[in-house]
C-alpha cells in the first residue's frame, strides 16, 4: 500500500512548487513593469537607448549675484597699498598689500589726535610752543597763542596743519607724563595697531630714508573708525571744505580741507590726506553706504592726485558691491 501511493504524492508535491514558481514569475514581471513605467514618467531619457543615460543630479548650488564678487575685479591703482574694510562687520571687501608696513605721512595725525582726545578734555588748553612752529608748514600761528583742544584738533584734520599737531602731541605727553613716542605707542598698542609707529606726531619725515610715522592700509582703515567713536565731533569736522576757529584771545584762523573731493563724496564720515617724499600720496576716507553702515577706505603709496583717484575708483566698485548684494 505504501510503495503505490508514494508516486502520486511526490507528483502533487511537483506540481505545487511548478505553481509556486509560476507566481514568482507574475509578481517580479508585475514589479519590474512598474519599475519601468516610473523610469518612463521622470525620465525620457530611458525610452531612447542611442543616448547615455543621464548622471544622477546634486542638489543645485545657491545662485550667487555675480557682481558682488566681481566688483572689484581688474581694480587698478596705482597706490602700493589699500584696503576697503567694513567698519560694521569687520569684513574685508577689498585688499591690496593691505598689511604692508610703509610710511604714513600726515595719516600720523590721525593717531595722534586719538591719542590726545584719550588724554585731554574737550576744553583743554593746547598753547603754540616755539617747538611747534619749528615743524614744517605754515599755518599762522604765533607762539603763545591758547586754543581748546577740541578746536585745535578740528583744524589739525582738516587742514592737515603741523604746527598744530605738534602742539597738540606736546600737551597731550605733558599731561601723561611721559614722551610724545611712547604717548603714540600707547595708543597704538591699545587698539591692536601691530604694524604702527611713530617717531612724531605729524608724520612727517625724520630724513631721507626715515618717515615720521609707519603703519598698514589695514591698521589705517581700523585707526579711523576707532577715533570715529572716540571723537566723533572731532573726526566728522574733516569733512569740513574749510574750517574756522578762534584762539582763546579771539584770534580767527581759517584753513582750506587738504582733500580738494572732500564735498563729492556722499556721506562722507572722515577724510585725511598725507603725502611726504618717502610716503607718496596716501588717503584715508569712511563714508556710510547705507543707514550706520560706514567703510573706510584707504590708499597708501600713490601718487598726489593718484591718491583721490585711487579713492573714488574703490568708493565705486563698494557701492557696486553693494548693489549687487542687495539684488
Amino acid at each position: 500500500m505504501t510503495d503505490t501511493k508514494e508516486p502520486d504524492l511526490k507528483t502533487l508535491i511537483r506540481k505545487l512548487e511548478k505553481r509556486h514558481q509560476k507566481k514568482q514569475a507574475a509578481v517580479a514581471l508585475t514589479a519590474a513593469s512598474l519599475v519601468l513605467g516610473l523610469m518612463v514618467l521622470v525620465s525620457p531619457v530611458f525610452l531612447n537607448s542611442s543616448e547615455e543615460a543621464a548622471p544622477i543630479a546634486e542638489a543645485p548650488a545657491p545662485v550667487v549675484s555675480p557682481v558682488a564678487p566681481e566688483a572689484f575685479a581688474d581694480v587698478r591703482l596705482e597706490g602700493k597699498a589699500a584696503i576697503v574694510y567694513d567698519l560694521a562687520t569687520g569684513e574685508v571687501l577689498y585688499e591690496r598689500n593691505s598689511r604692508s608696513q610703509l610710511p604714513l605721512a600726515s595719516l600720523t595725525k590721525l593717531l595722534t589726535v586719538y591719542a590726545a582726545a584719550d588724554t585731554l578734555s574737550t576744553d583743554a588748553t593746547v598753547t603754540i610752543t616755539d617747538t611747534a612752529l619749528l615743524s614744517d608748514g605754515e599755518s599762522g600761528f604765533s607762539a603763545g597763542e591758547r586754543f581748546a583742544f577740541d578746536d585745535l584738533a578740528r583744524l589739525a584734520l582738516v587742514s592737515s596743519s603741523n604746527d598744530a599737531t605738534a602742539a597738540i602731541a606736546e600737551s597731550a605727553a605733558i599731561a601723561r607724563a611721559t614722551t610724545g613716542k611712547n604717548l603714540l605707542a600707547g595708543a597704538a598698542s591699545a587698539m591692536g595697531l601691530s604694524q604702527t609707529y611713530a617717531l612724531n606726531g605729524t608724520g612727517l619725515d625724520e630724513s631721507t630714508s626715515i618717515s615720521g610715522g609707519y603703519g598698514s592700509a589695514r591698521d589705517i582703515a581700523k585707526l579711523s573708525g576707532e577715533l570715529l567713536k572716540k571723537a566723533p565731533e572731532i573726526a566728522r569736522a574733516s569733512v569740513a571744505p574749510s574750517i574756522t576757529i578762534y584762539s582763546k584771545d579771539g584770534v580767527a584762523h581759517t584753513l582750506r580741507n587738504t582733500n580738494p573731493d572732500v564735498v563729492r563724496v556722499p556721506n562722507i564720515l572722515l577724510s585725511k590726506t598725507g603725502f611726504t617724499d618717502l610716503a607718496g600720496g596716501n588717503l584715508a576716507v569712511v563714508y556710510d553706504a547705507g543707514i550706520g553702515h560706514p567703510i573706510a577706505v584707504v590708499v597708501l603709496g600713490s601718487s598726489r592726485d593718484g591718491r583721490f583717484r585711487d579713492v573714488d575708483t574703490l568708493i565705486s566698485r563698494t557701492n557696486e558691491y553693494f548693489a549687487g548684494t542687495a539684488e
